[in-house]
């Protein structure tokens, strides 16, 4: 069974290793927001762009009138870049092309380590779920895409007794 948190390190690894982010702890290019956060203008001095952001998810289950519980998690990441001059469109569109080139990137690596016996938080991803949203941000000079998507895991359906008062 995977979490949130597993999510998140799942991310900040891509981060890391994508070598048009390069994330480290000195220069930050990961961070977990929610999407108004970044539209009404991220308020830190230690962002580096392009940056990649993952958002929370909600989720609901799948039941198959079945012992094999599914939890099914919406959920989006979103690439952004600094854009110093949001009226010229030949520099808009450069770094669309750019971003969109790094999401095609980071989707192809979740299809692939959906396979990974090691990155299980990614294991039943649906591609075609996958929609992209342009983003253009002039509170903070910055342009993006959202990208949103949904991953399913199966859901352990015992009891756990430990988790329980005695009746």
């Amino acid at each position: 069974m995977t979490n949130f948190s597993d999510l998140i390190t799942y991310f900040e690894n891509l981060a890391r290793k994508h070598i048009s982010i390069q994330h480290t702890d000195n220069e930050k290019h990961f961070f977990r927001f929610e999407i108004d956060e970044v539209l009404n203008g991220i308020q830190r001095s230690d962002v580096a762009y392009p940056m990649l952001v993952l958002e929370g998810y909600g989720y609901d289950y799948t039941d198959n009138k079945s012992d094999n519980i599914i939890r099914n998690r919406d959920t989006a990441f979103v690439l952004m870049d600094a854009c110093p001059d949001m009226s010229d469109y030949s520099a808009l569109h450069t770094i669309w092309d750019e971003l969109e080139s790094i999401a095609d990137d980071i989707l192809v690596k979740m299809k692939s380590d959906k396979t990974n016996p090691l990155t299980p938080v990614i294991r039943n991803f649906d591609f075609s779920s996958v929609q992209v949203n342009l983003i253009a941000n002039e509170i903070g000079n910055s342009v993006g895409l959202r990208v949103s998507f949904k991953v399913s895991s199966p859901m352990l359906s015992d009891i756990n007794p430990e988790r329980w008062l005695p009746d």
